[in-house]
Protein backbone atom coordinates (compact mmCIF):
# COMPACT_ATOMS: atom_id res chain seq x y z
CA UNK A 1 0.00 0.00 0.00
CA UNK A 2 1.44 3.36 -1.06
CA UNK A 3 2.54 5.52 1.89
CA UNK A 4 0.41 8.47 0.82
CA UNK A 5 -2.70 6.26 0.82
CA UNK A 6 -1.93 5.40 4.45
CA UNK A 7 -1.48 9.10 5.14
CA UNK A 8 -4.84 9.80 3.46
CA UNK A 9 -6.65 7.25 5.62
CA UNK A 10 -5.03 8.53 8.81
CA UNK A 11 -5.95 12.11 7.93
CA UNK A 12 -9.56 11.11 7.27
CA UNK A 13 -9.66 9.21 10.56
CA UNK A 14 -8.30 12.23 12.40
CA UNK A 15 -4.95 10.84 13.55
CA UNK A 16 -1.48 12.24 12.97
CA UNK A 17 0.39 8.93 12.76
CA UNK A 18 0.07 5.15 12.82
CA UNK A 19 0.94 4.85 16.50
CA UNK A 20 -1.83 7.18 17.68
CA UNK A 21 -4.33 5.40 15.43
CA UNK A 22 -3.29 1.99 16.76
CA UNK A 23 -3.59 3.22 20.33
CA UNK A 24 -7.08 4.59 19.72
CA UNK A 25 -8.15 1.34 18.06
CA UNK A 26 -6.65 -0.73 20.94
CA UNK A 27 -4.25 -2.42 18.53
CA UNK A 28 -0.65 -3.32 19.34
CA UNK A 29 1.25 -0.05 19.06
CA UNK A 30 4.05 -0.96 16.67
CA UNK A 31 4.08 1.96 14.26
CA UNK A 32 3.93 -0.58 11.44
CA UNK A 33 0.98 -0.94 9.09
CA UNK A 34 0.27 -4.61 9.66
CA UNK A 35 -2.81 -6.56 8.56
CA UNK A 36 -4.89 -5.59 11.60
CA UNK A 37 -4.04 -1.92 11.16
CA UNK A 38 -4.92 -2.03 7.47
CA UNK A 39 -8.25 -3.64 8.30
CA UNK A 40 -9.00 -0.91 10.83
CA UNK A 41 -8.04 1.77 8.30
CA UNK A 42 -10.16 0.28 5.51
CA UNK A 43 -13.28 2.42 6.11
CA UNK A 44 -11.15 5.52 5.67
CA UNK A 45 -9.88 4.31 2.31
CA UNK A 46 -13.37 3.41 1.11
CA UNK A 47 -15.57 6.04 2.71
CA UNK A 48 -18.06 3.79 4.47
CA UNK A 49 -18.52 1.43 7.42
CA UNK A 50 -20.34 -1.87 7.61
CA UNK A 51 -22.27 -2.24 10.88
CA UNK A 52 -24.75 -4.68 12.35
CA UNK A 53 -28.01 -3.08 13.43
CA UNK A 54 -28.59 -2.85 17.15
CA UNK A 55 -31.97 -2.61 18.85
CA UNK A 56 -33.26 0.93 18.46
CA UNK A 57 -31.09 1.80 15.46
CA UNK A 58 -32.74 3.76 12.66
CA UNK A 59 -31.37 5.27 9.47
CA UNK A 60 -31.85 8.66 11.08
CA UNK A 61 -29.93 7.73 14.25
CA UNK A 62 -27.08 6.25 12.19
CA UNK A 63 -26.98 9.40 10.05
CA UNK A 64 -26.81 11.53 13.18
CA UNK A 65 -24.06 9.37 14.70
CA UNK A 66 -21.83 9.58 11.64
CA UNK A 67 -22.68 13.11 10.57
CA UNK A 68 -24.16 12.36 7.13
CA UNK A 69 -27.54 13.08 5.49
CA UNK A 70 -30.10 10.38 6.19
CA UNK A 71 -30.77 10.14 2.43
CA UNK A 72 -27.25 8.81 1.91
CA UNK A 73 -27.80 6.04 4.47
CA UNK A 74 -31.05 5.09 2.78
CA UNK A 75 -29.40 5.13 -0.65
CA UNK A 76 -26.60 2.83 0.57
CA UNK A 77 -29.13 0.25 1.77
CA UNK A 78 -31.84 0.13 -0.91
CA UNK A 79 -33.06 -3.35 0.03
CA UNK A 80 -33.96 -2.42 3.60
CA UNK A 81 -37.29 -0.92 4.70
CA UNK A 82 -36.38 2.00 6.99
CA UNK A 83 -39.53 1.34 9.04
CA UNK A 84 -38.67 -2.32 9.62
CA UNK A 85 -34.96 -2.61 10.29
CA UNK A 86 -34.16 -6.11 11.58
CA UNK A 87 -31.68 -6.34 14.44
CA UNK A 88 -28.42 -8.00 13.45
CA UNK A 89 -28.61 -7.18 9.75
CA UNK A 90 -25.49 -5.59 8.29
CA UNK A 91 -25.86 -2.08 6.89
CA UNK A 92 -23.61 0.28 4.98
CA UNK A 93 -23.11 3.71 6.53
CA UNK A 94 -21.32 6.43 4.51
CA UNK A 95 -18.66 8.46 6.29
CA UNK A 96 -18.66 12.27 6.26
CA UNK A 97 -16.05 12.88 3.55
CA UNK A 98 -15.92 12.40 -0.22
CA UNK A 99 -14.77 9.01 -1.45
CA UNK A 100 -12.57 10.53 -4.16
CA UNK A 101 -9.56 12.53 -2.89
CA UNK A 102 -8.46 15.39 -5.11
CA UNK A 103 -5.22 16.33 -3.32
CA UNK A 104 -3.07 13.24 -3.92
CA UNK A 105 -1.99 11.45 -7.13
CA UNK A 106 -4.52 8.99 -8.56
CA UNK A 107 -2.78 5.60 -8.65
CA UNK A 108 -4.38 2.42 -9.95
CA UNK A 109 -4.87 1.14 -6.38
CA UNK A 110 -6.53 4.38 -5.32
CA UNK A 111 -8.75 4.28 -8.41
CA UNK A 112 -9.95 0.80 -7.48
CA UNK A 113 -10.60 1.89 -3.87
CA UNK A 114 -12.60 4.89 -5.07
CA UNK A 115 -14.73 2.75 -7.34
CA UNK A 116 -15.37 0.25 -4.51
CA UNK A 117 -16.39 3.07 -2.21
CA UNK A 118 -18.69 4.70 -4.75
CA UNK A 119 -20.44 1.42 -5.54
CA UNK A 120 -21.02 0.77 -1.82
CA UNK A 121 -22.29 4.25 -1.03
CA UNK A 122 -24.40 4.45 -4.18
CA UNK A 123 -25.49 0.92 -5.15
CA UNK A 124 -27.08 2.18 -8.37
CA UNK A 125 -23.48 2.74 -9.51
CA UNK A 126 -22.18 -0.43 -11.16
CA UNK A 127 -18.66 -1.58 -11.95
CA UNK A 128 -17.15 -4.07 -14.36
CA UNK A 129 -13.59 -5.22 -14.99
CA UNK A 130 -13.17 -4.90 -18.76
CA UNK A 131 -9.74 -6.52 -18.91
CA UNK A 132 -6.47 -6.82 -17.06
CA UNK A 133 -3.24 -5.36 -18.32
CA UNK A 134 -0.08 -7.28 -19.17
CA UNK A 135 0.96 -6.75 -15.54
CA UNK A 136 -2.37 -7.78 -14.04
CA UNK A 137 -3.95 -4.43 -13.18
CA UNK A 138 -7.68 -4.21 -13.92
CA UNK A 139 -9.16 -1.70 -16.33
CA UNK A 140 -12.59 -0.91 -14.92
CA UNK A 141 -15.80 0.52 -16.33
CA UNK A 142 -18.29 2.39 -14.15
CA UNK A 143 -21.95 2.76 -15.09
CA UNK A 144 -24.75 4.88 -13.66
CA UNK A 145 -28.10 6.02 -14.98
CA UNK A 146 -30.88 4.20 -16.78
CA UNK A 147 -31.63 6.46 -19.73
CA UNK A 148 -31.89 5.29 -23.32
CA UNK A 149 -29.06 7.54 -24.50
CA UNK A 150 -25.64 6.03 -23.80
CA UNK A 151 -22.59 8.19 -23.21
CA UNK A 152 -19.02 6.92 -22.94
CA UNK A 153 -16.27 8.91 -21.20
CA UNK A 154 -12.63 7.82 -20.97
CA UNK A 155 -9.56 9.18 -19.21
CA UNK A 156 -5.88 8.47 -18.62
CA UNK A 157 -5.04 6.86 -21.93
CA UNK A 158 -1.68 8.53 -21.26
CA UNK A 159 0.20 7.76 -18.06
CA UNK A 160 1.29 11.29 -17.19
CA UNK A 161 -2.26 12.59 -17.72
CA UNK A 162 -3.62 10.77 -14.65
CA UNK A 163 -5.34 13.93 -13.37
CA UNK A 164 -8.11 13.16 -15.88
CA UNK A 165 -8.93 9.96 -13.94
CA UNK A 166 -9.52 12.09 -10.83
CA UNK A 167 -11.82 14.26 -12.95
CA UNK A 168 -14.07 11.38 -14.05
CA UNK A 169 -14.18 9.78 -10.60
CA UNK A 170 -15.09 13.12 -9.03
CA UNK A 171 -17.83 13.58 -11.61
CA UNK A 172 -19.29 10.16 -10.80
CA UNK A 173 -19.38 11.03 -7.11
CA UNK A 174 -20.87 14.48 -7.69
CA UNK A 175 -23.59 13.12 -9.98
CA UNK A 176 -24.51 10.23 -7.67
CA UNK A 177 -24.65 12.52 -4.63
CA UNK A 178 -26.79 15.08 -6.45
CA UNK A 179 -29.24 12.38 -7.51
CA UNK A 180 -29.57 11.06 -3.95
CA UNK A 181 -29.93 14.46 -2.27
CA UNK A 182 -32.26 15.94 -4.89
CA UNK A 183 -29.66 18.50 -5.92
CA UNK A 184 -28.48 19.95 -9.19
CA UNK A 185 -25.07 19.44 -10.78
CA UNK A 186 -23.96 22.54 -12.64
CA UNK A 187 -27.60 23.57 -12.93
CA UNK A 188 -28.88 20.20 -14.12
CA UNK A 189 -31.11 18.04 -11.92
CA UNK A 190 -29.01 15.03 -10.92
CA UNK A 191 -31.88 12.55 -10.76
CA UNK A 192 -33.19 13.70 -14.14
CA UNK A 193 -29.76 13.24 -15.72
CA UNK A 194 -29.78 9.62 -14.55
CA UNK A 195 -33.26 9.12 -15.99
CA UNK A 196 -32.23 10.60 -19.33
CA UNK A 197 -28.78 9.10 -19.84
CA UNK A 198 -26.75 6.03 -19.06
CA UNK A 199 -23.21 7.14 -18.28
CA UNK A 200 -20.39 4.70 -18.95
CA UNK A 201 -16.98 5.81 -17.73
CA UNK A 202 -13.51 4.26 -17.96
CA UNK A 203 -11.55 6.47 -15.56
CA UNK A 204 -8.13 4.87 -16.06
CA UNK A 205 -7.44 3.24 -19.42
CA UNK A 206 -3.71 2.91 -18.65
CA UNK A 207 -3.25 1.83 -15.00
CA UNK A 208 0.21 0.34 -15.58
CA UNK A 209 1.68 3.55 -16.94
CA UNK A 210 -0.09 5.68 -14.35
CA UNK A 211 1.55 3.74 -11.53
CA UNK A 212 4.96 4.42 -13.03
CA UNK A 213 4.41 8.18 -13.25
CA UNK A 214 2.70 8.61 -9.86
CA UNK A 215 5.40 6.74 -7.94
CA UNK A 216 3.37 3.66 -7.07
CA UNK A 217 6.25 1.82 -8.75
CA UNK A 218 9.64 2.53 -7.20
CA UNK A 219 13.25 2.05 -8.33
CA UNK A 220 14.24 -1.55 -7.84
CA UNK A 221 10.79 -2.88 -8.67
CA UNK A 222 11.02 -5.15 -11.72
CA UNK A 223 8.29 -3.24 -13.58
CA UNK A 224 10.00 0.07 -12.87
CA UNK A 225 13.36 -1.22 -14.05
CA UNK A 226 11.85 -2.72 -17.21
CA UNK A 227 10.31 0.66 -18.03
CA UNK A 228 13.59 2.40 -17.28
CA UNK A 229 15.33 0.19 -19.83
CA UNK A 230 12.73 1.08 -22.47
CA UNK A 231 13.12 4.74 -21.56
CA UNK A 232 16.86 4.63 -22.16
CA UNK A 233 16.09 4.23 -25.87
CA UNK A 234 14.70 7.77 -25.83
CA UNK A 235 16.89 9.83 -23.48
CA UNK A 236 15.21 13.04 -24.65
CA UNK A 237 12.03 12.00 -22.79
CA UNK A 238 12.24 12.70 -19.02
CA UNK A 239 11.88 9.54 -16.95
CA UNK A 240 9.44 8.77 -15.46
CA UNK A 241 7.38 11.96 -15.73
CA UNK A 242 7.46 12.12 -19.52
CA UNK A 243 6.03 8.61 -19.76
CA UNK A 244 2.75 8.36 -21.73
CA UNK A 245 2.71 4.71 -22.82
CA UNK A 246 1.71 1.54 -21.02
CA UNK A 247 4.49 -0.54 -19.46
CA UNK A 248 4.96 -2.48 -22.69
CA UNK A 249 6.00 0.81 -24.25
CA UNK A 250 2.95 1.31 -26.50
CA UNK A 251 1.21 4.68 -26.70
CA UNK A 252 -2.39 3.55 -26.27
CA UNK A 253 -3.88 6.57 -27.98
CA UNK A 254 -1.99 5.69 -31.16
CA UNK A 255 -3.20 2.10 -31.22
CA UNK A 256 -6.65 2.37 -32.84
CA UNK A 257 -7.50 1.42 -36.45
CA UNK A 258 -8.07 4.95 -37.72
CA UNK A 259 -5.40 5.42 -40.38
CA UNK A 260 -3.01 3.66 -38.03
CA UNK A 261 -0.53 3.14 -40.84
CA UNK A 262 -0.34 6.91 -41.30
CA UNK A 263 0.34 7.36 -37.59
CA UNK A 264 3.10 4.76 -37.80
CA UNK A 265 4.67 6.55 -40.76
CA UNK A 266 4.66 9.88 -38.90
CA UNK A 267 5.96 8.53 -35.61
CA UNK A 268 8.62 6.38 -37.27
CA UNK A 269 9.84 9.48 -39.14
CA UNK A 270 10.16 11.18 -35.74
CA UNK A 271 12.29 8.31 -34.45
CA UNK A 272 9.69 6.45 -32.37
CA UNK A 273 10.26 3.07 -33.99
CA UNK A 274 10.22 0.74 -30.98
CA UNK A 275 8.57 0.45 -27.57
CA UNK A 276 9.35 3.33 -25.26
CA UNK A 277 7.85 6.10 -23.16
CA UNK A 278 5.67 7.68 -25.85
CA UNK A 279 4.58 7.73 -29.50
CA UNK A 280 5.23 4.08 -30.36
CA UNK A 281 2.07 2.90 -32.15
CA UNK A 282 2.41 -0.83 -31.43
CA UNK A 283 2.93 -3.71 -33.82
CA UNK A 284 -0.68 -3.55 -35.07
CA UNK A 285 -3.92 -1.72 -34.26
CA UNK A 286 -5.60 -2.91 -31.06
CA UNK A 287 -2.72 -5.22 -30.17
CA UNK A 288 -2.86 -4.05 -26.53
CA UNK A 289 -5.27 -5.46 -23.96
CA UNK A 290 -6.38 -1.98 -22.92
CA UNK A 291 -7.27 -0.70 -26.39
CA UNK A 292 -8.81 -3.99 -27.47
CA UNK A 293 -11.12 -4.00 -24.43
CA UNK A 294 -12.16 -0.37 -24.92
CA UNK A 295 -12.90 -0.97 -28.59
CA UNK A 296 -15.00 -4.02 -27.71
CA UNK A 297 -16.92 -2.02 -25.09
CA UNK A 298 -17.55 0.77 -27.59
CA UNK A 299 -18.87 -1.66 -30.19
CA UNK A 300 -21.11 -3.29 -27.58
CA UNK A 301 -22.56 0.00 -26.32
CA UNK A 302 -22.72 1.96 -29.58
CA UNK A 303 -22.79 5.22 -27.58
CA UNK A 304 -24.27 8.37 -29.00
CA UNK A 305 -21.27 10.40 -27.88
CA UNK A 306 -17.69 9.84 -26.71
CA UNK A 307 -15.51 12.12 -24.60
CA UNK A 308 -11.80 11.24 -24.41
CA UNK A 309 -10.08 13.22 -21.67
CA UNK A 310 -6.42 14.18 -21.93
CA UNK A 311 -4.15 16.96 -20.70
CA UNK A 312 -3.00 19.66 -21.37
CA UNK A 313 -3.79 22.80 -23.41
CA UNK A 314 -7.43 23.73 -22.63
CA UNK A 315 -8.50 22.82 -26.15
CA UNK A 316 -11.21 20.65 -27.70
CA UNK A 317 -10.58 18.52 -30.80
CA UNK A 318 -13.75 17.42 -32.55
CA UNK A 319 -12.82 16.30 -36.08
CA UNK A 320 -11.16 13.40 -37.81
CA UNK A 321 -9.96 13.50 -41.40
CA UNK A 322 -12.66 15.03 -43.61
CA UNK A 323 -15.59 13.24 -41.95
CA UNK A 324 -18.56 15.50 -41.30
CA UNK A 325 -20.68 14.48 -38.31
CA UNK A 326 -24.08 16.21 -38.18
CA UNK A 327 -24.34 18.38 -35.08
CA UNK A 328 -20.74 17.83 -33.97
CA UNK A 329 -19.62 21.40 -34.65
CA UNK A 330 -22.60 22.86 -32.79
CA UNK A 331 -21.95 20.62 -29.79
CA UNK A 332 -18.24 21.44 -29.86
CA UNK A 333 -19.02 25.15 -29.84
CA UNK A 334 -21.34 24.63 -26.89
CA UNK A 335 -18.66 22.72 -24.99
CA UNK A 336 -16.25 25.54 -25.79
CA UNK A 337 -18.62 28.15 -24.36
CA UNK A 338 -19.22 26.10 -21.21
CA UNK A 339 -15.55 25.44 -20.49
CA UNK A 340 -13.78 28.40 -22.00
CA UNK A 341 -11.61 25.95 -23.96
CA UNK A 342 -10.68 26.74 -27.57
CA UNK A 343 -11.77 24.66 -30.55
CA UNK A 344 -8.78 23.61 -32.61
CA UNK A 345 -7.83 21.28 -35.41
CA UNK A 346 -5.75 18.37 -34.21
CA UNK A 347 -2.06 18.93 -35.07
CA UNK A 348 -1.22 16.86 -38.15
CA UNK A 349 1.45 14.79 -36.38
CA UNK A 350 -1.18 13.68 -33.83
CA UNK A 351 -4.15 13.38 -36.18
CA UNK A 352 -4.37 9.62 -36.60
CA UNK A 353 -4.99 6.36 -34.70
CA UNK A 354 -6.53 7.95 -31.60
CA UNK A 355 -9.61 6.65 -29.79
CA UNK A 356 -11.73 9.66 -30.73
CA UNK A 357 -10.56 9.33 -34.33
CA UNK A 358 -11.60 5.68 -34.53
CA UNK A 359 -14.99 6.40 -32.94
CA UNK A 360 -15.78 9.15 -35.45
CA UNK A 361 -14.58 7.00 -38.35
CA UNK A 362 -16.47 3.83 -37.44
CA UNK A 363 -19.61 5.17 -35.74
CA UNK A 364 -20.15 8.49 -37.53
CA UNK A 365 -21.19 10.09 -34.23
CA UNK A 366 -19.76 13.00 -32.23
CA UNK A 367 -16.48 12.26 -30.50
CA UNK A 368 -14.28 14.77 -28.69
CA UNK A 369 -10.77 14.84 -27.30
CA UNK A 370 -10.69 17.36 -24.46
CA UNK A 371 -7.30 18.56 -23.23
CA UNK A 372 -7.67 19.90 -19.69
CA UNK A 373 -5.44 22.33 -17.86
CA UNK A 374 -2.31 24.13 -18.98
CA UNK A 375 1.36 23.55 -18.38
CA UNK A 376 3.61 20.50 -18.38
CA UNK A 377 2.36 16.97 -17.77
CA UNK A 378 1.78 15.67 -15.21
CA UNK A 379 -0.20 18.74 -14.23
CA UNK A 380 -0.02 19.83 -10.58
CA UNK A 381 -3.04 19.03 -8.45
CA UNK A 382 -3.39 22.72 -7.65
CA UNK A 383 -5.06 22.97 -11.06
CA UNK A 384 -7.70 20.38 -10.28
CA UNK A 385 -10.42 22.67 -8.85
CA UNK A 386 -10.31 24.81 -11.99
CA UNK A 387 -10.27 21.75 -14.26
CA UNK A 388 -13.30 20.31 -12.49
CA UNK A 389 -15.20 23.60 -12.67
CA UNK A 390 -14.38 24.04 -16.37
CA UNK A 391 -15.52 20.54 -17.32
CA UNK A 392 -18.47 19.83 -15.06
CA UNK A 393 -20.83 21.49 -17.52
CA UNK A 394 -19.50 19.39 -20.40
CA UNK A 395 -19.80 16.19 -18.43
CA UNK A 396 -23.32 16.88 -17.20
CA UNK A 397 -24.90 19.02 -19.96
CA UNK A 398 -24.53 16.84 -23.00
CA UNK A 399 -27.75 17.66 -24.79
CA UNK A 400 -29.76 20.52 -26.12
Amino acid sequence: METYLIALALRRAGYRDVESFQQAMTLPVTGQVDRATLQALEPYFLGYRRLRLQRGDTFWSLAQRFGVPVETVQAANPNLDPLRLPVGVQVTVPLPFPVVPVDIPMTSALCRLCIRGLVARYPFVQRETMTTTAYGRPVERVQLGRGREKLLYTAAHHANEWITATLLLSFIESLAKAAVLGQTIDGEDGAELLRTYTFHLVPMVNPDGVDLVTGALQPGDSQYESARQLGERYPQVPFPFGWKANLLGVDLNLNYPAQWEKAREIKFSQGYTQPGPRDYVGAAPLDQQETKALAELTRKLEPSLVLAYHSQGEVIYWQFADIEIPGARVLAERFSRISGYALEDTPYASSFAGYKDWFIQDFRRPGFTIEVGKGKNPLPLEQFPGIFEDNLGILSMVSG
